[in-house]
């Protein structure tokens, strides 16, 4: 039905969204691994501290999340609620894991084991790959227990919440309410009148209008504003540069070409690794210095990788790293792998591990000729020049904008550009070019709020154009003066007292509706009503009519329920004639069984909440 599907996407899902959006941060196996350097303490929890870093690592994930529904704009978010919802999230986290250790929840070294043999990510041709999994454990900085840990605590967690998410109870009662409410058909009589003709008559007083911006001054809050003029320089109104490309310049394009070729090309990694975990540092920079010579000496790599690596995965396959990719042994080794000539040793590289031998072969492909390239490289020297002389018109006029302090000259200087203004601009605002993020952070930022009026350098927009703003005046926020406030108040007081004489005059009316038949009621007062039809919740109606028409009671037979609803300059006299709470009945066991599942998670998630939110209490939170 129509119905039920309205009640999956209205009300019930809404508030399910918004308890989804407040996780646990319950993330993936990449999630947590992140090394065990200890960190400056962000919170304590019973004395388990929650460092900076795992909470900038949440931080960073609300970011994105939230920055996907503000497509991508980071000048909407609201910073403070980010970072306080990252902590209350490593806070809950913190506490179910103390409990589920508290309560025994966990799992054995063979049901861990086995889960990362079916991890994907540590698998090659369909079977458990240990290099995948040695590199996987160097580019975390990890070792295999501690992994197991990780692992451990993470289930354990899943396992304690899972257990509320999953088995809270409903009632076949409460899902019977939840339906009837949601699938309820009310037949609707809707009458307008207008409110101009009563505004006419009615006068507010100064003393009315303070009294009532001195009990609703919260009410008048408003957010930061600026009136901006801006004027923008596109590269279509700017003459391209025609000069022709030279052989020179195609030569030094082409060579740059076959480098970047050459950087890009796949590398092999091999390397022989001498660990200080059973000697000193010293001992193992000696050794390696003299399988250094060795090699150089004529032994051949693979040889001396078999006879000296510690690296127990690579020193059977000739030192060969497979599947290396960055990170793996860190910075330090990147680098060396970066700067290496193919077919060379490098000396030896000293990393966390301990000391490494490098050699890397470069596999490169077949780099196309000149000829091959030409048109092209023609193409894009050309667009370098034309970006080149948009660029030196840019750098031109921004001196001669902050020079003058004027956004005049660029109009006078390039034909097409003109001035334009915005008034009341805000962060919210969508604006085919202040709403540029970068235009914003200028628009919003410290000297504007100290005053600054200044026309602004250059900006590059996102789609190449650039733009110079200049402020002309700001409004910061908080609550309005009664001055500013004073037209909102007078025309919201004007309308309250329309409204309540309109109302009073239906009085009468009003009241015999509880007493008699609509029909008597409507031939003696003669307003006209509109059959609006028949209707559930949130089935499109305004707000305030449908507030009003299912607030209302079951009608008797041939009479109407009746009240009134306040649109602006409009009072609705609502009716009900009729109310379905049948519908229901016809839901299919399926849609029920949907609804039921619905209803469930959101029992079990404010559960959970509640759950969490009792250990907090008792818990030493510092």
């Amino acid at each position: 039905m129509e119905s039920f599907r309205k009640v999956i996407k209205g009300w019930l899902g809404k508030v399910l969204l918004v308890l989804f959006l407040t996780p646990l941060a319950l993330v993936g196996i990449e999630g947590y691994f992140s090394g065990g350097n200890k960190e400056d303490v962000a919170q304590s929890v019973n004395g388990q501290e929650i460092s900076k870093k795992e909470l900038e690592t949440v931080i960073k994930n609300y970011k994105q999340q939230y920055l996907s529904l503000v497509n991508g704009d980071e000048t909407l978010l609201n910073q403070g609620f980010i970072q306080k919802a990252a902590l209350d999230s490593l806070t809950a986290r913190a506490l179910l894991i103390q409990q589920a250790e508290k309560l025994g929840i966990s799992l054995s070294d063979a049901q861990i084991e086995q889960m990362l043999a079916q991890q994907p990510s540590f698998q090659e041709n369909g079977k458990f790959s240990n290099a995948l999994y040695e590199n996987y454990l160097r580019s975390v900085g990890m070792n295999s227990q501690a992994l197991i840990a990780n692992l451990r605590t993470d289930h354990a967690l899943k396992m304690l919440t899972s257990s509320v998410l999953d088995y809270a109870l409903v009632s076949k009662v409460d899902i019977q309410q939840v339906a009837n409410l949601q699938t309820e058909q009310r037949t609707l009589h809707l009458s307008s009148i207008q409110l101009d003709g009563y505004k006419q008559n009615v006068k507010v007083s100064p003393q009315e209008i303070s009294d009532y911006y001195n009990k609703h001054q919260n009410s008048f809050k408003q957010i930061a504003s600026v009136d901006v003029d801006y004027i923008v320089l596109s590269p279509s109104q700017v003459a391209a540069n025609t000069t022709p490309v030279t052989e020179a310049e195609l030569q030094q394009a082409y060579t740059k070409f076959v480098e970047a070729q050459h950087k890009d090309a796949k590398r092999e990694v091999q390397h022989i690794l001498i660990t200080t975990e059973t000697r000193g540092d010293a001992q193992a920079q000696k050794l390696a210095n003299e399988v250094y010579g060795k090699i150089q000496a004529g032994l051949p790599f693979a040889q001396a990788a078999a006879q000296y690596s510690e690296d127990t995965d690579s020193k059977a396959k000739g030192g060969l790293v497979e599947s290396y990719v960055a990170g793996v042994f860190g910075d330090t080794f990147d680098k060396a792998v970066a700067a290496a000539s193919t077919g060379r040793v490098s000396q030896p590289v000293k990393t966390q591990y301990g000391y490494h031998l490098i050699q890397v072969k470069t596999l490169a492909g077949e780099v196309p000729s000149f000829a091959a390239e030409k048109t092209g490289l023609t193409a894009e020297i050309q667009k370098s020049k034309s970006a080149n002389a948009y660029a030196d018109t840019v750098n031109s006029l921004n001196d001669m904008v902050v020079g003058s302090d004027s956004l005049d000259v660029v109009a006078q200087e390039v034909k097409g550009t003109r001035v334009e203004m915005v008034k009341g601009m805000t962060l919210s605002t969508q604006h085919p070019y202040l709403s540029d993020t970068n235009v914003k952070s200028k628009l919003f930022n410290d000297d504007v709020k100290n005053g600054d009026r200044n026309a602004s350098s250059s900006i590059q927009l996102a789609n190449g154009d650039t733009i110079w703003i200049k402020v002309r005046h700001y409004t910061p926020s908080g609550v309005m003066s009664l001055a500013q406030a004073t037209p909102t108040v007078k025309a919201k007081l004007i309308e309250k007292k329309a409204y309540d004489a309109a109302k009073a005059k239906l009085a009468v009316m009003l009241a015999e509706f509880n007493t008699k038949s609509a029909a008597e009621v409507l031939a003696k007062h003669g307003l006209a009503f509109e059959n609006a039809g028949t209707f559930v919740r949130s089935q499109g109606l305004k707000r305030e009519i449908e507030r009003t028409a299912f607030s209302l009671s079951t009608p008797k037979a041939g009479m109407w329920s009746v009240s009134t609803a306040a649109l602006p300059n409009e009072l609705v006299v609502v009716a009900v004639s009729n109310v379905n709470k049948t519908a229901a009945n016809r839901l299919a066991p399926e849609q029920l069984q949907e609804l039921s599942k619905l209803y469930q998670q959101l029992r079990g998630q404010q559960e959970l909440d509640d759950y969490t939110q009792y250990l907090k209490s008792h818990a030493k939170i510092k």
